[in-house]
């Protein structure tokens, strides 16, 4: 990191933060947009900083939200850096150019970590990239796990959803001062970070505050609210405490870290399993927000660009050798993604037909990702052709049997894939131009709402970005998702039960269960 003189002084809505040059470039961190949320806070709401006089250090990273560690299997790929405190509610601004006559394009950037983990300060997240090619990048730290996603009775749901709101706002009334245009602010998250932008510009509250989003590896959603629940139930048996907030906020921070990492050992995005959600709340997410944004009920006018990598399921089945367990698994894996899905045997057979040399464990988890994943972005292209923009990051990582997983694309977004923190996923080596190629898409859209390829329409254009040169196929994945049309058809025709479960789905169910027993896994 390189210093520059002069360090800027920009003024807030609570107070004057001091920043540094570095590299040419203004940066703030640890900046609070919220107050801290514990003591008589916790479990509740996020409200104003107190202000404060005279002018706020901004040069280190602030506190990250409670959270557990990685597992020892993930932690060798995922950085997820721990900056003690309680003011966790904080963000980080890069800007080339403090001071309210730039009008510089925004993007406000959510991380991933299946709403437990991750964090503003992860390294592969600098935003100086951004700011070199003048768009000016925001990074949040908001409430995780249990803090930011527990249900209880006696506290408002989503609360990591609403410091995310929060952390909105405060772009909205503030970027200006740093160079920024609130008139031009793009909303972008990767993994639960693309869910929650997903809720967000279907939010109610949050209509007008965005003009763009970026869904990349995550789509809009909700999760059910006893699914919710249950872990929250878990977790109180564990503790040996009632299932509400005030016996929640009398607990040690690093005691309830190890009941939520032992209640949510066995989850995984592959096979389920325990995990916090966002929910439907009647208030800031009062329906299901791709239902909201297919239905054009929200977010009009909103230009979007969504993506996914060719290999997701790969990150949540190499660390710790599940690949190989559930390949060995055969006929018990493929019952256990039926349940996941909730489908029928023609989809997995459909899947063997078009990968006859596929092992268990793609078929699997490709079926997976694009049932949770890519059919529910590609439904919300459907409902915004000319103004939606779909690609596929196709690069396979330099690391053994990684592939072109779940994250991957992330140093190259950032334009930081030669960075330690990035190797641990894409080994030594990434290409310098597909950094160029997948930044500088971006960005572009960050600025114009135009990435560099045709809009999404009825041919299905999909831009893949890796496997040779940048190239717009049409409906790369359109036998798959016939399969699934096809599924649902005949199961409409099954006269399948008022809940919509087939009445295969006990026996699958239960497949799934020794699944998730037999791999032990543990949730990204």
């Amino acid at each position: 990191m390189t210093a520059d003189r002069a360090a800027p002084v920009v003024g807030t809505p609570y107070g004057a933060v001091r920043g540094r040059r570095e590299h040419g470039i203004a940066v703030f961190r640890g900046i609070p947009y919220a107050a801290p949320p514990f003591g008589p806070r916790r479990f509740r709401a996020p409200e104003p900083p107190e202000p404060w006089d005279g002018v706020r250090d901004a040069g280190a990273f602030g506190p990250t939200a409670p959270k557990p560690p990685y597992s020892e299997a993930f932690a060798q790929y995922l950085s997820d850096p721990v900056v003690p405190g309680d003011d966790c509610l904080n963000l980080n601004v890069w800007t080339p150019e403090p001071g309210p006559g730039a009008r510089l394009p925004v993007l406000v950037w959510l991380h991933g970590g299946a709403l437990t983990r991750g964090s503003s300060a992860v390294p592969v997240y600098d935003g100086r990239a951004f700011a070199r090619d003048g768009v000016v990048l925001v990074s949040v730290n908001y409430r995780l796990g249990v803090e930011g996603y527990g249900l209880f009775p006696d506290a408002p749901a989503n609360l990591g959803l609403r410091d995310q709101l929060a952390a909105l706002h405060w772009v909205h009334r503030s970027i200006a001062a740093f160079g920024g245009d609130p008139d031009r602010i793009t909303l972008a998250g990767q993994s639960a970070g693309a869910i929650s932008v997903g809720a967000l510009i279907a939010a109610p509250q949050a209509q007008g505050l965005v003009r763009r989003a970026v869904l990349q590896s995550g789509p809009p959603e909700v999760s059910d609210r006893d699914k919710v629940r249950r872990m929250v139930r878990r977790m109180a048996a564990r503790l040996k405490i009632p299932a509400t907030a005030e016996a929640f906020a009398a607990v040690d921070r690093e005691r309830l870290l190890r009941a939520q990492a032992e209640v949510g050992r066995l989850s995984s995005p592959v096979l389920g399993g325990p995990a916090f959600g966002i929910v439907v709340d009647g208030d800031l997410v009062p329906r299901d927000p791709l239902e909201a944004l297919v239905a054009g009920e929200a977010a009009r006018g909103v230009d979007l660009l969504l993506g996914w990598t060719r290999d997701e399921y790969r990150l949540w089945l190499v660390p710790g050798g599940l690949l190989e367990r559930v390949d060995r698994l055969g006929p018990v894996a493929l019952a256990g993604a039926m349940a996941r899905c909730r489908c029928g045997h023609e989809v997995p057979r459909g899947y063997r037909a078009l990968r006859p040399r596929a092992a268990t464990a793609e078929i699997v988890g490709q079926m997976v990702t694009d049932h949770l994943l890519r059919i529910p972005l590609q439904s919300l292209a459907d409902a915004r052709p000319g103004s939606s923009y779909v690609y596929e990051f196709a690069w396979p990582s330099n690391l053994p049997d990684l592939g072109a997983c779940h994250a991957l694309e992330l140093g190259f977004v950032f334009d930081t894939g030669g960075a330690p923190d990035s190797a641990k996923l894409a080994g030594e080596g990434a290409p310098r131009e597909l950094c160029d190629t997948m930044h500088g898409a971006w960005a572009r859209f960050a600025a114009t709402g135009d990435p560099g390829w045709e809009p999404w329409g009825p041919s299905h254009p999909v831009r893949i970005l890796g496997d040779g040169e940048p190239r717009t196929v049409d409906g790369p994945r359109d036998a798959e998702f016939a399969l699934w049309a096809a599924d649902a058809t005949a199961q409409e025709a099954a006269a399948a039960p008022a809940d919509g479960i087939p009445v295969r789905g006990t026996e699958l169910a239960s497949a799934v269960r020794r699944l998730r027993r037999s791999v032990g896994t543990r949730r990204h």
